[in-house]
């Protein structure tokens, strides 16, 4: 008849509502991948769609080429190729891509935007500090090896999800 009440301590409420914090940190990781995917392929599609004004302005190229047909077939190629490399950024998560993704845009600025010597100076510091950055920093293939010669933390999560899913199928 008397039974002893349970009574829960705030160690066991603390325990649970980290247990319930985790839970919903790993769902919302879980939904920014998933949104992340969605995204690529977004972008994936609409580079695919963009292709197609690209290959129209081609034949000019060929008749007429002026100045700003070339112009524009360069904006537009190369806003392909910076998508591209947008979208392995997403897909890799390595810093080696961020990396690359900064380095096409800044390219791209370059070549395609008409701008003072000032600002090119500083594009081409900018492209010179990405290429110290990739010789000093991911060495020796860039982005997979840290300084000290081991591999980057995100490559070897990579390989291991790799192995898992070989093991796997």
């Amino acid at each position: 008849m008397n039974e002893p009440r349970r009574r829960l301590t705030n160690r066991a409420l603390h325990g649970r509502e980290e247990w319930i914090k985790r839970i919903f940190r790993d769902q919302i990781a879980e939904a920014a991948g998933i949104l992340e995917v969605v995204l690529s392929g977004i972008v994936l599609i609409a580079l695919l769609m963009s292709i197609v004004p690209l290959l129209r302005l081609m034949p000019g190229l060929l008749t007429d080429a002026d100045s700003m047909e070339v112009h524009t077939f360069l904006e537009r190629a190369l806003d392909i190729v910076i998508g591209i490399e947008f979208i392995k950024m997403l897909a890799k998560h390595s810093p080696g891509s961020v990396l690359e993704v900064l380095l096409y845009a800044i390219a791209r600025h370059m070549i395609v935007g008409h701008e003072d010597a000032v600002q090119n100076l500083v594009s081409v510091g900018a492209i010179a500090l990405i290429f110290v950055i990739r010789k000093y920093f991911f060495v020796p293939s860039f982005g997979h090896k840290m300084p000290g010669g081991g591999t980057a933390p995100d490559i070897e999560q990579q390989e291991k999800q790799q192995a898992e899913q070989t093991g796997e199928a």
